[in-house]
């Protein structure tokens, strides 16, 4: 008997999520490597982030390292499974990558200014922005390669090519 669409879609999100696992991997390993290079310290803006959806008030200096991971890997997974979503749809390769890199960076100041931990990137230093951008685009082509690699497009349709 042949998978039903949703079954197909739930098997993707969850191989997604093990992608999205595997860009945090390549993620965090840029980021360590950036950091014994340039000598910039860990973040904890996600940990205080995370800590503030779940309701609690962080001290602005907080640096809570298992809330920083929590928040960090889940993140990574709950948006690779959108991204094996793509995968199996047929939302796939280069322009989907790059796409997904977007996705990833509003994401995260999404919830970074929602819960007022974060500052919109236009005002941080230039450099900053920069390398957020690269370890988030790392992220994102590296869960968007897993996921392409192990999800086939086998929900790809071909209706709706046009406008109309």
């Amino acid at each position: 008997m042949a998978n039903s669409r949703g079954q197909m879609l739930l098997k993707a999100a969850g191989q997604g999520a093990v992608a999205g696992l595997a860009g945090v991997a390549a993620m965090t390993a840029g980021e360590k490597l950036e950091q014994a290079v340039t000598g910039r310290s860990n973040s904890y803006v996600p940990a205080r982030t995370l800590l503030s959806l779940l309701g609690r008030r962080p001290a602005p200096d907080a640096q809570p390292p298992v809330w920083n991971h929590a928040m960090h890997w889940g993140t990574g997974a709950v948006l690779g499974a959108l991204r094996g979503v793509w995968s199996v749809t047929g939302i796939r390769g280069p322009v989907a990558n790059t796409g997904f890199t977007a996705v990833r960076l509003a994401t995260d100041q999404t919830l970074e200014n929602a819960t007022g931990i974060g500052a919109p990137p236009v005002t941080w230093p230039a450099e900053e922005q920069v390398v957020d951008i690269l370890h988030k685009a790392v992220y994102a082509w590296v869960t968007g390669l897993v996921s392409d690699a192990w999800i086939g497009p086998d929900l790809e349709s071909r209706q709706g090519t046009t406008s109309h």
